[in-house]
């Protein structure tokens, strides 16, 4: 019935069918201008973490900015008149652009110690280096030593300093929740736009400073621009390459344009309405699936060359019939099998939707709209293509390919016993490396050594106190003001009620606890720079004559501050009016042994058990944590939907060849390849990733294509030929060389995005490339043989 409505609809109506596609390909096309990339941070979160709207919380309550980092480390001294002038100059000139806000340099540091003056004269007239009449060395000497300066805005060995660029808010910001979608979508791309610019602007000022020492930019606002630039590189580097590639493949193959014109018409057709479906449906591309177009293009083509190969050998074989007779045959022949094979695939891809993370799952249904896009292109394009075009005198040189195809088959028939047991070896070795599997990774370690993104991230994290944040927030009990004797004595200070909460908020009991909690997060070795109100202590003795302060003498001097030191070094550690305080660190993330998960459970479970602090009084917060879910939530996902493609693709097997025999045989040596592939990871100690942790998934949805074909035609072959050895030599030489030829434009299709600036992308071509050619071999070698041994088929 199908088959039918197809050839009377499809096949004998080409032309018609060539004019839907065009005005398809022309209406996607237009929407093709709305397809938008994504790189912000919120795309390499889980969607709906709990911790992440208690950051948003945090860090409304405590203030944020957004801000460029810049490491300076000058040729000269760093307070030298000429290291002073030059960093003067820069900051300037940076200072003047109009998107900055402010600039924080070592020389806007207040010097509270530079003189002898009563430290509230101080506090309010304090000096700088910058300032003419201070002593440069001994104000240097108080930065190097401040518990709150140093290892912060610079380096412990004192060559290195940070320059903090604060960024202008955007007003509209404020309004974006009343605008529609449409608005909100256009206002991102304007700010996306504005912030490439920006960087754009303050990599030229930095490149004309270049000889004043050694300057890298970093910053998450940097990061979400080289991240869109790596996206936008790879997926024309992937297209591209691939693409190139392809051709070549397929001159290799057929050596007639013809041949290479209509497959890659395919390709084209099926990319641009793709394409033009994500921007209709307003999906984005995020470095998850940046490599989407590449994809398509490789599964398009593997259709293509399977229709192409079966075309021509029935051509071969039936001289006499016409070009419609012989499509029919074809298209007869390959709906079912490619169908089947673009399902199982499918459901490697669906199997993603499982895994919590936003992008992860958009690629999962990105590709799923992709392959039926493929599946229906091939099934149209391809047969009308071929039907204005006289293809009688054309043949696939497949000659060379069945040598190599051959040989697999004899050592199938021959070696059945050693490919059992290398079979049985590998089993073993992947279960060894499976077992040291680990999802661990720095963020830092995403980045090529080469990149500006790497150096900069580098040089804070060593020099500069680490990158990676994390909040504790500490939450104190509601009890009744301690009124000590000092009580009397500070009376006069001010009577006004908000001034006295402020004063009898320092209680003893909780600056011992910030202390404690402080004191013991900065013994870590994984822990960089820790700031809190216990280093605004630490400050304030030093300038007291290294007498610790009064609980009362604390909230006096709180209450005397100027505004903007209090809103710059106070007011992020501590909120009197939620009863909290906050402690801030920053984890060093290119430590080589460091285990986020490890840490995290090891201060929940010093704070309660070591400092005595009960668990609702306390709660982490920051990057690290959501990063850590992240990481968990991989491991979780990796088992689910290994779990799930294997149970949907064996039950795919199943309806097709309603034989669990052959159902086994067929899942069995894709299986083993994926299993090997994250063996090797494991053993090479290579953890798991947003990208890697797809690999298996996607190795068994595309190798089980090989199997399918493979076991298909046997089928087929052996209900004429009546022999299982013949059967499997005719196997070998027809679409065995269908599958060698797609195995091949597969492998090194994958091995293209080795060029990605993205570790995780190169490691995800390196790893789906091999694991292709393994289940290519194990195809074309465990499979005959096991069907030698079981003979599934009817006698």
């Amino acid at each position: 019935m199908i088959s039918h409505l197809y050839q009377n609809i499809i096949l004998k109506n080409p032309k018609s069918v060539f004019i839907i596609l065009l005005i398809a390909i022309l209406s996607f096309g237009y929407f093709s201008k709305d397809f938008r990339l994504d790189a912000s941070s919120e795309t390499l979160l889980i969607e709906g973490d709990p911790d992440l709207k208690y950051l948003k919380e945090v860090t409304d309550r405590y203030g944020s900015k957004d801000f460029l980092v810049l490491t300076y480390t000058p040729n000269e001294g760093m307070v030298s008149d000429t290291s002073i002038n030059n960093l003067l100059s820069l900051k300037y000139k940076i200072q003047s652009l109009d998107w900055v806000h402010s600039v924080i340099t070592l020389l806007d540091i207040p010097l509270l110690d530079n003189s002898d003056a009563p430290l509230q004269e101080r506090l309010e007239s304090f000096k700088t280096l910058k300032d003419e009449d201070v002593d440069k060395d001994r104000g240097f000497k108080e930065i190097l030593s401040s518990p709150v300066f140093r290892n912060f805005v610079i380096s412990e060995d004192g060559k290195t300093s940070g320059i903090i660029v604060n960024l202008k808010k955007n007003k509209e910001l404020k309004d974006i929740t009343k605008k529609s979608k449409e608005e909100i979508e256009l206002f991102r791309d304007q700010i996306k736009k504005k912030n490439h610019e920006n960087i754009l602007e303050i990599r030229n000022v930095i490149k004309s400073y270049e000889d004043i020492g050694k300057i890298y930019l970093g910053g998450i606002p940097m990061i979400a621009d080289d991240m869109m630039t790596f996206i936008k590189s790879d997926i024309i580097v992937f297209g591209l390459g691939v693409l190139l590639f392809i051709i070549a493949t397929l001159w290799f193959v057929f050596r007639k344009i013809i041949w290479i014109i209509v497959p890659i018409s395919s390709c084209f057709f099926s990319v641009v309405i793709m394409t033009g479906l994500l921007g209709l449906l307003g999906w984005k591309v995020t470095v998850i699936s940046s490599n989407f177009i590449a994809l398509m293009l490789i599964l398009t083509m593997a259709m293509n060359i399977h229709m192409s190969t079966r075309f021509l050998q029935l051509r071969k074989n039936f001289q006499s019939k016409t070009n419609l007779e012989i499509l029919t045959l074809t298209t007869n022949k390959m709906f079912w099998p490619i169908l089947y094979t673009v399902l199982t695939t499918i459901i490697a891809f669906l199997s993603l939707i499982f895994s919590e993370i936003k992008p992860i799952i958009d690629f999962g249904w990105m590709m799923t709209l992709g392959l039926i896009t493929s599946f229906v292109i091939t099934f149209t394009l391809l047969p009308t293509l071929l039907s204005f075009v006289p293809t009688k005198n054309i043949s696939v040189n497949e000659d060379e390919r069945s040598k190599l195809t051959q040989f697999l088959g004899k050592l199938s028939i021959s070696y059945k016993t050693p490919i059992f047991f290398l079979t049985f070896i590998i089993i073993i070795l992947s279960a060894v490396g499976i077992s040291k599997l680990e999802v661990e990774n720095s963020f830092i370690n995403y980045f090529s050594k080469e990149t500006e993104i790497y150096k900069g991230m580098k040089l804070i994290d060593e020099k500069l106190g680490g990158t990676t944040p994390l909040e504790v927030i500490l939450k104190f009990p509601k009890n009744k003001k301690e009124v000590t004797e000092e009580d009397d004595e500070f009376e006069d200070w001010g009577s006004d009620d908000k001034q006295n909460e402020e004063k009898y908020w320092f209680t003893k009991d909780k600056i011992d606890t910030i202390k404690n909690v402080h004191n013991y997060l900065d013994g870590l070795p994984q822990v960089g720079k820790v700031l809190s109100f216990s280093s605004i202590i630490d400050v304030a003795t030093q300038l007291n004559n290294d007498k610790p302060l009064g609980t009362l003498e604390m909230g006096v001097l709180y209450s005397k501050i100027p505004e903007s030191i209090k809103a710059e070094i106070i007011d992020p550690y501590i909120s009197i009016e939620d009863n909290e305080a906050r402690i801030s660190l920053r984890i060093i993330d290119s430590q080589e042994n460091l285990r986020r998960n490890d840490l995290i459970k090891k201060i929940n479970y010093d704070l309660q058990n070591e400092l005595g602090i009960k668990q609702d009084h306390y709660k982490l917060a920051g990057i690290l944590i959501l990063f850590n879910n992240l990481l968990q939530s991989l491991f979780k996902s990796q088992i689910l939907t290994l779990g799930l493609v294997m149970i949907g693709i064996f039950a795919m097997f199943v309806i097709l060849f309603r034989n669990i025999k052959l159902s086994l045989i067929g899942v069995v040596p894709n299986f083993i390849a994926a299993f090997f592939i994250l063996g090797i990871i494991g053993m090479l100690g290579i953890p798991l990733d947003m990208m890697t942790i797809t690999i298996a998934a996607i190795t068994i949805g595309i190798a089980v294509d090989n199997s399918i074909h493979y076991i298909y035609r046997f089928k087929e072959e052996f209900n004429k030929i009546r022999d299982y050895k013949e059967t499997l030599k005719t196997c070998h030489s027809t679409v065995g060389t269908a599958i060698l030829n797609t195995s091949i434009t597969i492998v090194f299709g994958f091995s293209i995005l080795v060029l990605s600036k993205f570790i995780p992308t190169i490691y995800f071509g390196i790893f789906t490339g091999l694991a292709m050619l393994l289940a290519m071999i194990s195809v074309l070698t465990l499979l005959p043989s096991l069907i030698l041994i079981i003979k599934p088929f009817e006698k």
